[in-house]
């Protein structure tokens, strides 16, 4: 008997008892839908977050947080040195780096009578610049007194007022080309604090950050001018010392000016996302403590991994309930065939062919079921992603997060569940088979079986 005629057979058999088979399929669908729904779950957070850790973020990005110091058990700050040796290594494309004025120093900057607290920094142009760095408006600095201003810098440039529940008035000119003041401080030797106002004028405005919820309102500085104020301080990084507080002589030491540049913010890019690993790792074991992207991504997946599979798992139960029904079923089907089993033997068909016959089957319904689950898996996907914002805004009032998916179904979950539903129908089907080819010719042609 050829493949095509066993397929025939089985086809007409099954035509017999449709309602029956049909509840059969019906309960496979299920079991397979709800495999790779439940699974699904898993995938959508999955692709959620990470869609929202790698939003407006470079992959080939390692952060370098400092530098563990053996005898203090402390970070300390990057140098010139370490950003020589970050430079030497291999793979490496670019390292930008930032230096901040000490958080103690307070600097206001000010136009007419709007005023703002911004952070202050340093940065390395030309590596921000060969890492795509973009402004909004105006170009780079190129003398001195020259700064870029963050994107909502204007917006937080407001007119001070007494009365907190007036309404802020933020600035309403053109920034690019205006003259700012920056006004800084430290404590004399008479514990009188001395002010020094220093002029700064805006040629251009950085990009809006990718993350809608951060806000940029820092103002980047050259050089000259951050070595200038740590002259007016005689400390690091323009540390304010107050007068009230006895410092340690070690401190002291510490935040004494020697010309040396400390870095609070490296970051270090490859030439690709495939070499972040390799630097990433030569950069800890020299000390370093670092982050990035690609290993938050990969501890994610870790953790997603172990989920997915136990989702998975979870799932399968359903199908082996289903494959319950399989069974019956094909066990009255070699009971309801059994004359037709007795002639087929009476003229010499092989066992394995009896036992092919009931496999097919068996396999029918289980790709049927498969098909049919996996259609209506994505009908409920879908379904599921478009009302859950919805669901979640009446019953918290709140917006759901923006591009949450709850859940996604990928190729592989398709492959993996319908995969497991053929072979559940397949072993469902191969005990009445095997009863089918051991079956007596004359018990079967008096369907004494």
């Amino acid at each position: 008997m050829k493949f095509i005629d066993k397929i025939r057979f089985v086809r007409q058999n099954m035509k017999k008892n449709r309602m029956r088979v049909f509840m059969t399929v019906l309960a496979t669908a299920i079991g397979c839908a709800f495999l790779i729904m439940l699974a699904s779950v898993g995938f959508g957070l999955q692709k959620s977050i990470i869609t929202d850790l790698t939003e407006g973020k470079v992959l080939n990005e390692i952060y370098i947080h400092g530098k563990e110091d053996q005898s203090t058990e402390n970070k300390s700050f990057m140098n010139d040195e370490d950003i020589e040796y970050f430079e030497s290594i291999d793979d490496v494309k670019a390292v930008t780096r930032l230096q901040y004025l000490h958080y103690s120093q307070e600097a206001v900057v000010s136009i007419e009578d709007y005023k703002i607290q911004p952070r202050v920094a340093v940065s390395y142009f030309p590596a921000e610049v060969e890492m795509g760095m973009e402004l909004s408006e105006g170009r780079l600095p190129s003398t001195d007194n020259e700064i870029l201003v963050g994107y909502n810098f204007k917006e937080y440039l407001e007119k001070p007022s007494e009365d907190t529940n007036e309404p802020k008035v933020s600035y309403e000119e053109e920034l690019i080309g205006q003259n700012l003041q920056l006004k800084i401080r430290k404590f004399d030797q008479t514990g009188n604090i001395e002010y020094k106002t220093i002029p700064l004028k805006v040629v251009g405005i950085k990009e809006k950050l990718a993350n809608e919820f951060d806000k940029d309102t820092n103002i980047t500085i050259s050089d000259a001018l951050f070595q200038q104020i740590e002259e007016f301080t005689q400390t690091k990084k323009g540390e304010v010392l107050f007068q009230e507080i006895e410092y340690e002589e070690d401190y002291l030491v510490g935040v004494q000016l020697n010309g040396e540049r400390l870095y609070d913010r490296v970051s270090v890019y490859t030439q690709n996302v495939e070499q972040v690993k390799g630097v990433s790792e030569e950069i800890r074991e020299k000390g370093y403590i670092n982050t990035s992207v690609t290993d938050q991504i990969q501890e994610i997946n870790a953790l997603f991994l172990v989920m997915k599979i136990g989702l998975i798992f979870v799932g399968t139960i359903a199908l082996i309930i289903a494959s319950i029904g399989i069974f019956n079923t094909m066990t009255m089907a070699v009971t309801e065939r059994s004359s037709d089993i007795g002639i087929m033997k009476a003229i010499g068909a092989h066992p394995s062919t009896i036992r092919q016959i009931f496999l097919i089957e068996s396999s029918y319904i289980g790709i049927l079921g498969a098909l049919i689950g996996t259609v209506s898996a994505f009908v409920l996907s879908k379904a599921v992603n478009l009302g859950l914002p919805f669901l979640i805004e009446t019953m918290s009032e709140e917006t759901s997060p923006e591009g949450l998916m709850f859940s996604y179904i990928p190729l592989s979950l398709v492959v993996i569940s319908a995969s497991i539903s053929i072979l559940v129908a397949v072993f469902s089907g191969w005990r009445p088979a095997k009863k089918a080819t051991s079956v007596d010719v004359l018990k079967a042609m008096r369907r004494d079986i």
